[in-house]
């Protein structure tokens, strides 16, 4: 079968592609950049790439007739624009008027469960965006999922963060609001198990797990299952504007993915039935053991996607391959290089760099930065990165991403997602046994002038220091 994949690069969409591709299907990826998308060697002969912008109609012309099913995995929740409501209900109406004239039998759409009458932004978005894919003449299966528990999910990362880092924590009262978290494995079994299945058609099923909890149980089950004693109390008075900064400043999300979150969490989610589990033949997972399942994952450093590699994570706008060439006009360049002893070696430290690693040379002052960052709305250092020692096109690292990654070349590049008063690259390109490093800021009138004058004086031994030690 030839199966259509949107949102490929996303969280859920790069966990379900190796299991259509396992069952023996032909799948074509829609990804905004094709830059962004890595396909694993051993996938190539069963993966299509097409570049499809769901906002721009021309580009769904990419999008072939004969297939069979498709997959819409699509969300534009937290995104930049404050009407990412109406941009979804649009992308929703261009996939349909596009997927109307292909051969597709059924689309699977994976919302979030909203059975309740005051919805949040986010859930009535959902919500609409199933109204419009109704209107095919396709055969819609939806699927609303709450809470999803796997590595690398938002909700997984705020609760791990919230519990690591706060032996005691003073709660909004949204923390007694209910919830049926579902692990990220039954939610693929479910997605799987949909595919051109007639029992499901023209259906909205809710999925989740077999308990029924607050998040404030959640993240005491999370404290239990890696042995730490946490107190949480709640309190009425925190408004959802003090809640946002809450979550903001303790864990690594970013303030738009808080707010959304924040407004989502205040809305009980819970499945009214589970007729969809007998359909398939699925029984759900308990919390403790999606919990112990993603932690495992994190453990054997295995986390196959991470929302943190998602755009929406930090204030990257547009391609990758918008940034790719590094300028040099009107630009301060602090350029280094030195000869290499050892290639392999200097490369896996290129490729380990950030996150749990850290920077090399003067840690201190990167986290300084990163904290710096954070009070003037930026991203952070929090993100970290989502393999220790495994990076591609796209990825997030630390306040960077990723723009370009090719271990056999032994070049790498990063762009700033900080706030700057301008816009700053950092590469490192191995040539005939040379290293050479540069950091590379493009300023905005004054103020980008007088930054870059102010952090000179750190560059001598914090840039010196880290081309020593990834040579050495």
């Amino acid at each position: 079968m030839k199966i259509l994949l949107t949102g490929a690069t996303g969280y859920v969409g790069k966990r379900l592609l190796p299991i259509l591709i396992e069952q023996g299907h032909d799948v074509i990826c829609c990804v905004r950049d094709k830059q962004r998308f890595f396909c694993p060697i051993e996938f190539e002969k069963k993966v299509k790439i097409i570049e499809v912008d769901f906002l721009k109609k021309e580009t769904l012309e990419n999008i072939p007739k004969n297939i069979d099913a498709a997959y819409y995995l699509i969300h534009s929740m937290s995104g930049s624009a404050s009407n990412y409501d109406e941009l979804e209900r649009i992308s929703a109406l261009n996939f349909v008027e596009r997927i109307n004239l292909t051969n597709v039998k059924q689309v699977i759409y994976l919302s979030g469960i909203v059975n309740d009458q005051s919805l949040s932004k986010h859930l009535s978005s959902r919500k609409a965006v199933e109204e419009v894919l109704n209107t095919g003449n396709f055969a819609t299966t939806t699927l609303r999922a709450g809470i999803i528990v796997g590595s690398g999910s938002a909700s997984f990362e705020i609760i791990r963060d919230l519990v690591q880092k706060l032996p005691i924590m003073v709660t909004p009262k949204w923390l007694n609001t209910k919830c049926q978290p579902i692990a990220i494995g039954d939610v693929l079994e479910f997605l799987t198990k949909s595919l051109l299945n007639p029992s499901t058609y023209n259906q909205s099923f809710d999925i989740g797990g077999p308990d029924i909890l607050t998040y404030k149980e959640m993240l005491l089950g999370f404290a239990k299952a890696i042995h730490l004693k946490r107190y949480i109390y709640t309190v009425p008075v925190m408004t959802p504007k003090l809640s946002s900064y809450w979550l903001y400043f303790v864990t690594s999300t970013s303030y738009k993915l808080a707010s959304a979150l924040v407004s989502s969490m205040k809305v009980e989610v819970i499945c009214r039935d589970n007729s969809i589990n007998s359909i398939l033949n699925i029984t759900p997972m308990p919390y403790d053991l999606a919990l112990s399942k993603a932690l495992v994952k994190i453990d054997n450093d295995a986390i196959a996607s991470s929302w943190k590699d998602a755009m929406i994570s930090g204030q990257f706008v547009g391609n990758v391959s918008d940034y790719l060439k590094v300028p040099k006009k009107d630009c301060f360049i602090d350029r280094r290089k030195m000869e290499i002893q050892n290639r392999e070696f200097t490369v896996n430290q290129i490729w380990s760099i950030g996150g749990e690693t850290g920077w090399y040379y003067g840690d201190w002052l990167w986290n300084l930065r990163g904290f710096i960052d954070k009070l003037f709305g930026g991203v952070g250092s929090r993100r970290g990165r989502t393999n220790k020692h495994d990076i591609h096109a796209g990825d997030a690292l630390d306040f960077w991403r990723v723009l370009y990654a090719n271990k056999d070349e032994g070049k790498l590049i990063l762009y700033a997602e900080m706030k700057l008063p301008g816009e700053a690259w950092l590469e490192f390109k191995i040539i005939n046994n040379t290293l050479y490093q540069s950091a590379t800021f493009k300023p905005e009138g004054i103020w980008g002038k007088l930054y870059w004058y102010s952090v000179l004086p750190f560059h001598g031994f914090i840039f010196n220091g880290m081309l020593h030690r990834l040579i050495r």
